[in-house]
């Protein structure tokens, strides 16, 4: 890497070779680590920070393994924008039509027609000297009664074609491996690339189930048991999304649920605390408490028993579905999907990821689990970028690269500026009935 150009800049120097990218398409070395700032309670997100555009600045991605569209809120001009934490981007003027096969993908599995083939297409996209492409959302349409993530915008990582994991792969660069650490301290880390991350044992991994009209991770199916009971509630399908805060059941299966741990704390010294409006569900003790720690040894855990594999379990202990709230109550992190217009649809959210390595292999098509200290970052033998971070200054990546492999210089500086020389633009993008707020952007 030239040394005297800025982070977040291209040069002939930073131009990947053939024989490197050739290297990494059979599996050179090459994983890049984030550190990940953020909290189930009270923030209500996660998120990492890149250094995008030219020069550099910094900006907050909220990490989303529930969308494949990575994007910014944008000065394009800004129509409808929600607060952030730094300037709007601003992107080039350069339109993607509408016949754009970037803009098909984007659309899948819908096929919008185009009035007219030089159309701007409902996204607005922009690519890097790589061509790998992200957005702008500049008219946000959001219920005032959604309280959305303090962020730029998203980190999309599910398994489509817009995301960055996926155009990362197609270009050689790193494997389709992705997996992030989620602390209940708070904070943890995001990997992207090889597998060598993962431990060697003590991973349970389970299928990817598909449904070809979403860009989901979703496993299933799965039997819900609350501690050793049985609930009844079986074949749920459930899909991980890390741009959820709380987990959501179908109404029935929430019901069940909540009528099951409500009957076993009949018999223990905790309360209803309808006052607290923190979460739809909250309960008091004695007195406030003061960590999860005081009040996990009166609740189960909830455990999700897959019947596609023997013996394959996801276990939720207390820790991972209540929040202690600032009033001192015990509050439930499951939530009824169908309030908030996920119909049968189940989701694993933030709170039920914390203190496990979850891992998506898109390359094996599955997804796997294991209980971990999400409060280390881990380093890597081969070639691992680990930014620097403090909780009061974003990343800065020219100071960052701990190793001395140019491949994932490469890989860092894709990762740090993909937005940057935008030169494609967009349209909308509706994100379904969302678990951190129903958001649309006009791209």
């Amino acid at each position: 890497m030239n040394k005297k150009r800025k982070p977040g800049s291209f040069g002939d120097a930073n131009q990947p070779q053939k024989q490197a990218k050739s290297k990494a398409a059979n599996g050179f070395g090459s994983s890049v680590i984030f550190p990940v700032t953020g909290d189930v309670y009270p923030k209500g997100y996660y998120h990492v920070t890149l250094n995008i555009g030219h020069p550099p600045k910094p900006y907050f991605l909220d990490i989303d393994s529930g969308s494949d569209l990575t994007w910014l809120q944008c000065d394009a001009p800004c129509t409808k924008c929600t607060p952030a934490p730094h300037a709007l981007y601003k992107p080039n003027k350069d339109f993607v039509k509408c016949d754009d096969p970037l803009c098909a993908s984007l659309h899948w599995p819908a096929n919008k027609p185009c009035e007219s083939p030089n159309d701007q297409c409902d996204y607005e996209c922009f690519s890097s000297p790589f061509n790998i492409s992200g957005g702008c959302g500049y008219n946000q349409e959001v219920p005032d009664s959604i309280h959305l993530p303090y962020t730029d915008g998203v980190l999309g990582l599910a398994d489509g074609k817009s995301s960055i994991i996926s155009q990362l792969h197609e270009l050689g660069l790193t494997r389709n491996i992705l997996g992030h650490c989620l602390s209940t301290k708070g904070g943890g880390f995001l990997f992207i690339g090889d597998d060598d991350l993962v431990p060697s044992s003590g991973v349970v991994w389970t299928p990817m189930l598909h449904n070809p009209s979403e860009k989901q991770y979703m496993l299933g199916p799965a039997e819900l048991l609350y501690g050793t009971w049985a609930t009844g509630v079986k074949g749920l399908p459930v899909v991980v999304d890390s741009g959820s805060t709380y987990s959501y059941f179908n109404s029935d299966a929430y019901s069940v649920i909540l009528s099951t741990i409500k009957k076993d704390l009949n018999r223990k010294q905790l309360k209803d605390a309808a006052e607290d409006q923190s979460l739809p569900v909250c309960w008091k003790g004695t007195k406030p408490f003061k960590s999860i720690h005081d009040v996990k040894n009166y609740f189960r855990p909830l455990v999700l028993s897959f019947t596609n594999a023997k013996n394959l379990q996801l276990q939720l202990p207390p820790e991972t579905y209540l929040v202690i709230t600032e009033h001192g109550n015990a509050c439930l992190g499951i939530l009824n999907g169908a309030e908030v217009g996920l119909g049968n649809i189940n989701i694993l959210g933030d709170i039920s990821l914390q203190d496990k390595m979850v891992i998506y292999d898109n390359e094996k098509q599955q997804i796997g689990w294991v209980t971990a200290n999400c409060d280390r970052i881990p380093k890597s033998p081969l070639s691992v970028f680990v930014p620097s971070f403090h909780k009061s200054a974003p990343t800065a990546f020219s100071q960052v690269f701990f190793f001395p492999w140019l491949f994932t210089v490469w890989i860092v500086t894709i990762m740090g500026i993909f937005l940057s020389l935008a030169h494609r633009t967009w349209g909308v993008l509706q994100r379904p009935s969302a678990t951190r707020g129903s958001r649309k952007e006009d791209l």
